[in-house]
């Protein structure tokens, strides 16, 4: 594919973003602003095909399965922005069908997702765009928070998956309120910094 919407036409190479990607704000949300996208307005986060490309560098990373995507996309956007299962699962299939990927049965059920050198040679073909895709991720999780408040809010979905996971229906009201003190404490020590 050679055409400016996936970083090999001229646009590209005169200095242009391909696809709407960092021309303006309101193009990575999704071509409507950040009104309409983005991580606190809803809408799509990734312009119309973009996805696809971040999937399939995650997958060229190592395989995953969905779920493992969702959180490495999340993980990337210092935790403020998760793409739905109903936006993955289906890159995943396109990706499948245009043979840019290959899913593989585990045992339960999952599936586990491979790129195929058909993949690599896609993602060398659109390495400027996705280049630029990622280094928009950063940049924005970055503009957000900073790096030290994303380790910060890491650390945040660190204590609420600690708190939420595993033990939650079998803790008794006395493991509750030592949780509670803990966190009460916490805010008392963090207001005081």
């Amino acid at each position: 594919m050679h055409s400016e919407n996936h970083g090999t036409g001229f646009d590209w190479s005169f200095g242009g973003r391909p696809g709407g990607v960092g021309s303006s704000p309101g193009a990575f949300w999704g071509g409507r602003g950040r009104s309409r996208g983005g991580p606190f307005g809803g809408g799509r986060m990734f312009d119309q095909g973009h996805l696809k490309f971040v999937i399939l560098r995650l997958l060229a990373e190592k395989p995953r399965h969905g779920y493992e995507v969702i959180k490495e996309i999340e993980d990337r956007f210092g935790g403020m922005y998760s793409p739905s299962p109903g936006t993955v699962y289906p890159t995943l299939t396109l990706l499948e069908d245009l043979g840019f990927a290959v899913a593989r049965p585990e045992e339960g059920g999952k599936k586990i997702y491979e790129i195929t050198d058909e993949g690599r040679a896609h993602l060398a073909e659109n390495q400027p765009l996705i280049d630029d895709i990622f280094a928009r991720i950063t940049e924005i999780a970055r503009n957000i928070f900073g790096e030290p408040m994303m380790e910060v809010h890491r650390a945040m979905k660190d204590v609420g998956a600690a708190i939420y996971t595993s033990k939650t229906s079998s803790r008794s009201t006395e493991q509750i309120n030592k949780i509670k003190e803990i966190l009460e404490r916490a805010a008392s020590e963090i207001k005081g910094v």
